[in-house]
């Protein structure tokens, strides 16, 4: 069952799934390079700073001067985390940012707090991407309103300005970073749909192009096939001069007609030139021409044809309904060859209230003589054809006869398939 569906039926080693589980969890912990450049780098340039004596606020001098490294290595590992543990990176970025405000402080500490801050928005998860940038905004308006009231100095705004550059800033980078990426990612997606969808409908339309070359070329080739396999059996068990001569002058008849029932398919498969003269369509107009064929291909099988035509002359039906009414007719005639026993095949054509409606009746019953084989694609091709303009087919015993029925819109009314 699994390999129909293009599944493999065999079921890996549990062990060989628990390695792999493993081994990407671990790639997925491992640190990216850029982190680890970036981590070392951070680091180095804030214990440069450091020794060089260079403090983001040398007054406070209430702790030793080696205090303000304990942030700055803490902020510099967190780094290395900074893709695959984003949430634990900024809240330890936050306690040590915090931290480095009782030291004698380090420039370096801050700017990494910064990196931590963009990477959560960027890396996070989505719920922590919509709210980081709302609550650091609100964060940077409440110290900005407290400091403003607790100074009461113009230089006050630099306390909020310095918060929003530490914290709402990269936070709005990062989002709007985040947000590019999701609509390029939304819109590869949507051009890897479209793709697909296209394909899909180049498919079906294949798919039905070639199940419409099947039809043609099966309710055109099938009927003089079937001619010349019946009378080449009728000239085989019986042998005599006569019945091989009219049995030969069949086949050679329904041969010809074969081949340039080819050539018109290959004609309308070939891209038309502008020198190519147009290839004539069957309609119902042909039909007393393929009924007297018929009783020429029957008439060792005991069967006679006849038609009823009752439409009015000079109202044409659109031509694919012709095309179609005209096949089926060919088709049915064709399965009374092979199968109808002696008797009368009747065609009978009408058409009123904008039907066409197409009936063959052909003897139901066990015939002597050579049959033909059926494959029981004639009839799917009838039901398709008349399915596809929008119309009823129906075929089955009915008594004494066989009975083939279609009703055709006479105007043109296709279905999708």
């Amino acid at each position: 069952m699994y390999r129909g569906l293009g599944l493999s039926a065999e079921v890996p080693d549990p062990r060989t799934l628990l390695d792999g589980t493993v081994t990407t969890k671990i790639r997925d912990l491992r640190p990216h390079r850029d982190d680890v450049l970036l981590a070392a780098v951070s680091t180095a340039a804030g214990l440069a700073f450091w020794s060089l004596g260079v403090y983001s606020s040398p007054g406070r001098d209430s702790l030793p001067a080696w205090a303000a490294l304990v942030p700055l290595v803490a902020l510099g590992a967190m780094e290395l985390l900074r893709r695959t543990k984003p949430r634990v990176t900024l809240i330890v970025g936050t306690i040590g940012v915090v931290a480095d405000q009782f030291t004698v402080g380090c420039l370096a500490t801050v700017v990494i707090f910064t990196d931590l801050m963009y990477a959560a928005v960027v890396y996070g998860k989505p719920a922590m991407a919509r709210r980081l940038p709302v609550s650091t905004g609100l964060i940077t308006v409440v110290v900005t309103i407290a400091s403003l009231a607790w100074l009461r100095t113009p230089q006050a705004l630099l306390v909020g300005a310095i918060t929003g550059i530490v914290s709402f800033a990269p936070a709005l980078t990062g989002a709007t970073l985040r947000n590019h990426r999701e609509a390029a990612e939304a819109a590869r997606l949507r051009a890897e749909q479209t793709a697909l969808l296209a394909e899909m409908d180049r498919s079906q339309a294949v798919a039905a192009e070639r199940a419409r070359m099947a039809r043609e070329l099966h309710d055109m080739v099938a009927n003089h096939l079937s001619a010349i396999a019946i009378h080449s059996t009728a000239a085989l068990s019986i042998d005599t001069a006569a019945t091989s001569r009219d049995a030969l002058g069949v086949i050679r008849e329904n041969s010809v007609q074969g081949l340039a029932e080819m050539r018109r398919l290959i004609g309308l498969l070939r891209d038309a030139g502008g020198d190519r003269e147009p290839v004539a369509v069957p309609s119902l107009d042909g039909l007393d021409a393929l009924i007297g064929q018929a009783r020429t291909n029957g008439s060792a099988s005991g069967l006679t044809f006849v038609l009823h035509d009752d439409r009015r002359s000079g109202e044409p039906a659109a031509a694919p309904v012709e095309l179609a009414a005209y096949r089926i007719v060919q088709e049915s005639l064709t399965n009374a060859l092979k199968h109808a026993a002696p008797g009368t095949v009747a065609v009978r054509v009408a058409r009123a209230d904008g039907l066409l409606t197409v009936v063959v009746d052909s003897p139901y019953g066990d015939r002597p003589g050579p049959r033909a084989p059926g494959s029981g694609a004639g009839l799917i091709g009838m039901r398709e054809r008349t399915e596809l303009l929008g119309g009823v087919f129906t075929a089955g015993r009915s008594g004494a006869v066989w009975q083939v029925r279609a009703t055709l819109p006479a105007e043109e009314k296709a279905v999708e398939a």
